[in-house]
């Protein structure tokens, strides 16, 4: 998929593959966001971790709705084997997981590609939009 999206420069250049504007590329968090905030010291609760209700069934609809989803945690390379054990074992449907995401919250991604942001609080439900102030290079 990754070549059919090349797109060239004005000067003829390959540059950064785009998506189609109708799929999005889903980056999600695990602990705290799809199951029960589990910190890296204690690996040992990872596996058997609490599903919260609709994470499941909404990450798989984006899925198979042809989003990219990619689940992004701040568990470390060596909790890779117990993370994909409990997403393969509950179901989940991804194309990715990316480990080491930086701990603490406050992130501010920039990126030369459009980002939309949205802070899990409890519920997975349709999304709204809703105008919020957003900081941006002046």
């Amino acid at each position: 998929m990754e070549n059919n999206l090349l797109e060239l420069s004005k000067d003829g250049k390959k540059i950064s593959s785009v998506l189609p504007p109708h799929v999005k590329n889903f980056l999600i968090d695990i602990d705290g966001t799809i199951c029960e905030d589990i910190p890296n010291e204690e690996p040992e609760r990872m596996a058997d971790a609490f599903i919260y209700p609709g994470a499941l069934e909404k990450i798989n609809q984006w899925y198979d709705d042809g989003h990219i989803i990619t689940f992004f945690t701040s568990r470390t390379e060596s909790h890779r084997e117990v993370t994909t054990f409990w997403l393969n074992k509950h179901g989940f449907k991804y194309h990715g997981l990316l480990m080491n995401k930086p701990r603490g919250g406050n992130y501010h991604w920039i990126d030369n590609h459009d980002v939309l942001a949205t802070k899990y609080t409890g519920r997975f439900t349709e999304f709204v939009e809703k105008m919020t102030p957003t900081q941006v290079f002046e």
